[in-house]
């Protein structure tokens, strides 16, 4: 069966601290509700809008060396995620340096 978002490139995600499900396009599947809430929590959009912005706000940067896309990719995934998540992640972040 085909999964929309299997591709070799997330294989590593789990090893890397990330979560990652998938939803089977192949029987039929294309968004899962996890925890009954009625917010479907897995589908591929979350990561196809994700790369979609990425490849917009890097490329007014073309020519960015290597060794500094760490960075870059960085930089956009702490911004990304002060958005979705607000005002908690701020206590996150008070948390790691506090401890």
């Amino acid at each position: 069966m085909y999964r929309a978002d299997e591709y070799a490139i997330y294989d590593r995600l789990e090893a890397w601290g990330y979560s990652h499900k998938s939803v089977c396009h192949g029987s039929g599947e294309y968004a899962r509700d996890e925890d009954g809430d009625g917010f479907h929590e897995v589908h591929v959009n979350t990561m196809e809008g994700f790369w979609s912005l990425l490849r917009s706000w890097l490329r007014p940067h073309r020519g960015i060396s290597q060794c500094y896309l760490p960075i870059y990719l960085g930089f956009f995934e702490f911004v990304h995620n002060v958005k979705k998540r607000g005002k908690a992640l701020l206590n996150s972040l008070l948390e790691l340096i506090v401890s």
